[in-house]
């Protein structure tokens, strides 16, 4: 653990998201470790970065890896757990733990069949949903907004553009919920090993959806990727299954977090909800403001190489260092001394570092986008004197962190 120490109190300053409050408003911690201890050694196991200009810097580093094969400086606890509940399973192949040139591979091939044209030609079938989902909550006159909205939206459009077949929803955002608790830097040995269930289930449903696929190809995105191909290269029966699962996990996941908690935090702002919903035009920067205060993936990991220098501190080669997202995007370094507040309207919000950065720039960052365009918009115009009732609910994830239930009036 690192040695520095606060002035008050003298003793040994450590990041802890398990602290009372830390769920609901991670930002005062952050602050704390911005200023007390910005590059943190965590036990020895894992490093933390907490301010913008490191954060940046170590995303956009060709020479660290993300695959957790080079990991050599190992939190042996958590490593005994993972290695007994993930024995029989094969590491994944997707692009997000691979290291060029596998990397630039699969990105290269994922890539043809995930293009610009390809996401703007959903605008529509993303309206309909979001009219459909908004015209039940005008019906009853209230709405869960995570379960109606936030939640169905991202699931049902990358099912429709990957081309799934009906499947059993609630089941496959439980596995998707198991596996994605092995993102937090915290884990019990119960959730690896829920983890490591939801993964054989889910990679069981995958291939045969694949099968599927292959028998009845149509005019889809997983039609795409099984036909992917440049100079011969095609994608084998596993790559492409575990680039699916990638997507489908990450393709909804993360922007149930940017809807429901976005939606959540405009309630609470009537002056910012009516920038939105009043001025169509600041949508594109809106969104990225709202991705830049809420972080629906707070920290990114690297895995260094080789010794690496960063803020006057030496991290070891096979080292396992966190990029703190969320804090980087609240760093007032970066965006002045309101980076804790939102401005729907401030300047060059975009260059927050939600979809991470460098080589590993998230794919489906348009996608979110306009989901969230979409969903929050629309809302927001639909049901101008919308409020919450009751206390909001959050999902306790450290890293997926977002709003896992919100009951709201929408009249």
């Amino acid at each position: 653990m690192t040695g520095t120490t606060t002035d008050a109190a003298s003793t040994p300053l450590f990041f802890n998201p398990l602290q009372d409050g830390y769920a609901s408003s991670p930002w005062s911690h952050f602050d704390e470790m911005r200023n007390g201890d910005p590059v943190h050694d965590s036990f020895g196991a894992r490093w933390f970065l907490f301010r913008y200009e490191d954060v940046t810097r170590l995303l956009r580093d060709p020479s660290l890896s993300v695959d957790d094969e080079n990991i050599t400086v190992h939190d042996e606890l958590r490593l005994a757990a993972f290695d007994e509940a993930f024995a029989d399973i094969e590491p994944t192949r997707s692009m997000l733990g691979r290291d060029a040139p596998d990397h630039t591979r699969l990105r290269r091939l994922v890539s043809k069949a995930f293009t610009p044209s390809t996401i703007a030609a959903l605008r529509p079938v993303i309206q309909e949903m979001v009219n459909t989902a908004l015209d039940a909550m005008d019906e009853r006159g209230s709405t869960e907004i995570v379960g109606d909205l936030a939640f169905p939206l991202p699931f049902d459009v990358i099912s429709v553009m990957l081309g799934m077949p009906e499947s059993d929803k609630q089941q496959v955002a439980q596995w998707s919920s198991a596996l994605v608790k092995t993102l937090d830097p915290i884990i019990t040995e119960e959730e690896v090993f829920a983890a490591a269930a939801a993964e054989r289930n889910m990679r069981a449903l995958l291939s045969e959806v694949i099968e599927w696929k292959r028998a009845n190809p149509a005019d889809d995105l997983l039609t795409a990727l099984i036909q992917a191909e440049e100079d011969g290269d095609r994608l084998t029966a596993t790559e492409l299954r575990d680039q699916v699962q990638l997507l489908f996990v990450a393709g909804h996941e993360t922007t149930v977090n940017l809807i429901g908690t976005g939606i959540h935090e405009l309630l609470q702002r009537p002056d910012q909800a009516a920038i939105l919903r009043d001025d169509p035009s600041v949508e594109v920067n809106a969104i990225d403001e709202l991705l830049r205060f809420v972080s629906p993936v707070q920290f990114s990991r690297r895995i260094t190489l080789q010794p690496f220098e960063v803020g006057g501190q030496q991290i070891q080669a096979g080292t396992f260092v966190m990029a703190g997202l969320a804090s980087a995007n609240h760093d007032p370094e970066k965006w002045g001394d309101d980076a804790d507040e939102i401005d729907l309207r401030r300047s060059s919000p975009a260059q927050h570092v939600s979809f991470g950065s460098g080589s590993h720039f998230c794919l489906g960052a348009s996608l979110a986008k306009l989901e969230a365009q979409v969903a929050i918009g629309s809302f927001l115009r639909r049901f101008p004197d919308a409020h919450a009732v009751g206390d909001v609910v959050w999902n306790g994830r450290i890293n997926l962190r977002g709003v896992e239930r919100l009951e709201i009036a929408v009249r």
